[in-house]
């Protein structure tokens, strides 16, 4: 099977808030390869694992190196990753698990968790539809999913991909929480029952 059809980069950063300034900059990215779908065509594949020994690895570096790249001239020179999210969108020849294949087993999280330098596990969403399909990658704290204020999202369209034959395989990174982050922390959360709320 070759490489990537292609590979793109997203990135966003908002400066204003209702009309004002955020408290702090972050710089959010997300990394898209295009891939052939190498179960397409083949019917119900039972076992999944050599394709994805072979080829997860590769694209959780190359995405990884595309989102450091991407977050590094958004902030006009070093950024480091501090929440990350992972996706894929499968084209319509293909189903959702030859996605997750891809990207939930250790051979893509583990090696881009590293590399991330995280150790959470990496928050994700996947879909199945045609090229252009949008799909919303959530992101979360790479060391303490239980941060609420890193909890965010980046929209990602590629408009001539998936083609039905193909894997839309996306890495996702921010270097900060989102704008005016202030609904407190899991961490500190007093402890709320449903039986409490409607005795009031």
């Amino acid at each position: 099977m070759s490489g990537p059809r292609k590979v793109t980069t997203t990135t966003e950063t908002v400066l204003r808030e209702l009309g004002s300034p955020v408290e702090s900059t972050a710089h959010r990215a997300a990394a898209a390869a295009v891939i052939p779908n190498p179960w397409a065509g083949r019917g119900h594949v039972a076992d999944l694992s050599a394709e994805v020994e072979r080829i997860a690895p590769g694209l959780a570096r190359t995405l990884h190196d595309e989102l450091v790249a991407a977050l590094a001239t958004a902030n006009g020179g070093e950024a480091e990753i501090t929440a990350f999210g992972k996706a894929a969108i499968v084209g319509l020849d293909g189903e959702i698990e030859h996605g997750s294949a891809l990207i939930h087993t250790p051979y893509f999280g583990n090696v881009l968790r590293e590399l991330a330098g995280g150790t959470s596990v990496i928050v994700f969403s996947d879909e199945r539809g045609p090229a252009g399909t949008t799909l919303t990658v959530p992101i979360w704290h790479k060391t303490d999913a239980a941060t609420r204020s890193h909890y965010q999202t980046i929209p990602v369209r590629i408009p001539d991909a998936p083609a039905a034959d193909e894997i839309v395989v996306i890495a996702a990174a921010s270097t900060g929480p989102r704008p005016n982050a202030r609904i407190g922390d899991r961490k500190t959360d007093p402890a709320v029952r449903l039986a409490d709320l409607e005795d009031r």
